[in-house]
Parts: structure tokens; C-alpha cells; sequence
């Protein structure tokens, strides 16, 4: 994956920042370190005194400060880098998109206040583009029988079958508003979508709870039925929060023991409660044979 440079932009300092000032011959300024009031002033780059009195240049995306009793050049939020260098963080797949990148595959990035490591995501740049994705059932070569560490930290290859993980997902859906879209297949080959025009899950201290479902679209029905999960909580085999995850062999956001799942068993029998299937639904719509959950800002 190539990168690519972000746009310079203008910033106004409001600090009061030291340059130096180099005395003409005759002059009477004999000072050649002076405090300037910038604060009316528009600039690129910002002159900075750090701690060991040096004089550096900060990038446009950074700013003079002391933090910690050092002061230095520090990049700005959504930015890395050292002070002087600060690349743009892709907090998701919409700002891959944004800048210019619309082929499918897999990018790096890192949310919003994620103080993990960067990782990597699926990027759907179909249907509007910007589309992180969070599952993807392909043809149940993995296990979504799993622990709740395990649907916590995330499981499987996210160019093929995968769970992003909940701590992930958490992060992503908190950092702005987002929309879900559910691509599924059904077993009779048919394809159907739902999507919702807003989505957000908790963190893990309120058990990852469904705290925002959106108004329903799409022509896989049954979108009414998933909305009513809104403040249901994630349960998973080792972890039962109400739900019966034992009978649906997943986990997922159950709050009673009669509920659809598309974390479901891909190799469940026919008809099975057990295997992948959208809400109240029977006949095309249980053994789904293709899911992707994705998510993108509104």
C-alpha cells in the first residue's frame, strides 16, 4: 500500500513562540533571542525554543508546547511523527477514501483515541466507498465459536473470514457518527443488504452494548427486528449476559433464547436455530452462505 502526503494547511499560533532575530549593523537591537506575539500572525510552520535551547521548525501539523516539563514540537491529534514530521492518522477506511484511494483491500489504521497499534482493516470502497469491515463469513473456514477475549481482541484474516474485534469496533463507532450496512447471500444465491443510518456499541464495561441503531433500508426486511436489539448486551460461550450462545454457537448481542445471528454456525444443518441467519426469518434467509458487516461515517 502506498502512501501518501497529506495537504499543508493553515494554522494560527496562539502560543507565543521564540525566533530568532539577528542584529543589522547599526542596529541597536542587541537581542537576538526574542519573545513574538504570533497570535495575528498566520503561519506554515511554527519556530519553536525546545528545552535544550535549540531553535526547531514544527511541522504545519504540530505545535510548540511543554508537556511533562519538556518543551518541544508535538503533532497534533489525529497526527504521529516527531514534531517536526507529522503524518495524518487514517482513523478509518472513509479517510482512505477522502484521500483519493478506491480500490478494495486492506489498509492501516488507527481510531481515535486507540492507544494500541495501528492495525489492519478491510476497506469496502463500493457502494459510496469508505466502508470499514467488521465480519466477513465466506465459507465457515473459521470458527466464530469463540471466547469473549477472543471476539474482544478480534479473530481470523481480515482479507477473508474475520471478526474485528469488539475493543476495535468500540473505538471506530465512538469516534463519530456511523452507519451500518449487512451484505449477505442467501443459501438460494440471492444477494440482499440492510443497512442502518446510524450504529454504535460501549466498551466492554457495559459488555459492548448495542447503543445506537439507526432508521432501517434495504430490501433484506426484517430490519425492524434487528433494531429492537438496541441496548441488548454481547454475550459470548464463556459469557452468558442473557442470551443463549450456547445454542447459537457464537457470539453476538442475544437478549432472549429466539433470535437470528449472523455470527452463526456455517456448517449447521438445514434450518438450524444454530446457523447463520437474518432476524425471524426462515426458509432463504437461514443458512446465509455469505456475510459482510461493514461500517462508515455518516
Amino acid at each position: 500500500m502506498d502512501y501518501f502526503n497529506t495537504k499543508d494547511y493553515l494554522h494560527i499560533n496562539h502560543d507565543i513562540t521564540h525566533i530568532l532575530v539577528t542584529s543589522e549593523p547599526g542596529s541597536s537591537n542587541e537581542d537576538t533571542s526574542l519573545p513574538v506575539d504570533t497570535t495575528s500572525y498566520t503561519t506554515i510552520r511554527t519556530n519553536c525554543l525546545t528545552s535544550n535551547g535549540s531553535v526547531i521548525e514544527c511541522s504545519a501539523n504540530a505545535v510548540c508546547d511543554v508537556r511533562n516539563d519538556v518543551r518541544k514540537c508535538y503533532c497534533m491529534s489525529g497526527y504521529h511523527g516527531n514534531g517536526v514530521n507529522c503524518t495524518k492518522h487514517m482513523a478509518d477506511c472513509k479517510d482512505w477514501y477522502d484521500a483519493g484511494n478506491t480500490t478494495n483491500g486492506i489498509y492501516t489504521i488507527i481510531p481515535t483515541n486507540w492507544s494500541g497499534a495501528s492495525f489492519d482493516v478491510s476497506c469496502n470502497m463500493t457502494d459510496g466507498g469508505g466502508w470499514t469491515v467488521l465480519q466477513r463469513r465466506v465459507n465457515g473456514s473459521v470458527d466464530f465459536n469463540r471466547t469473549w477475549i477472543i471476539y474482544k481482541e478480534g479473530f481470523g484474516d481480515v482479507s477473508h473470514e474475520f471478526w474485528l474485534g469488539n475493543d476495535k469496533l468500540y473505538h471506530l463507532t465512538n469516534q463519530g457518527n456511523y452507519q451500518l450496512r449487512l451484505d449477505f447471500v442467501s443459501r438460494s444465491g440471492n444477494p440482499f443488504y440492510a443497512q442502518f443510518d446510524s450504529f454504535r456499541i460501549n466498551n466492554e464495561s457495559d459488555n459492548y452494548r448495542l447503543s445506537r441503531i439507526g432508521e432501517y433500508s434495504g430490501n433484506a426486511d426484517g430490519g425492524s427486528s434487528f433494531r429492537k436489539r438496541l441496548n441488548y448486551i454481547f454475550s459470548t460461550s464463556d459469557r452468558n449476559n442473557g442470551g443463549c450462545p450456547d445454542d447459537y454457537h457464537c457470539g453476538w448481542w442475544f437478549g432472549k433464547c429466539q433470535i437470528r445471528s449472523l455470527n452463526g454456525d456455517y456448517h449447521a444443518a438445514k434450518n438450524a436455530k444454530s446457523s447463520i441467519s437474518w432476524y425471524r426469518y426462515s426458509g432463504p434467509y437461514d443458512n446465509i452462505k455469505y456475510t459482510e458487516m461493514k461500517i462508515r461515517p455518516v
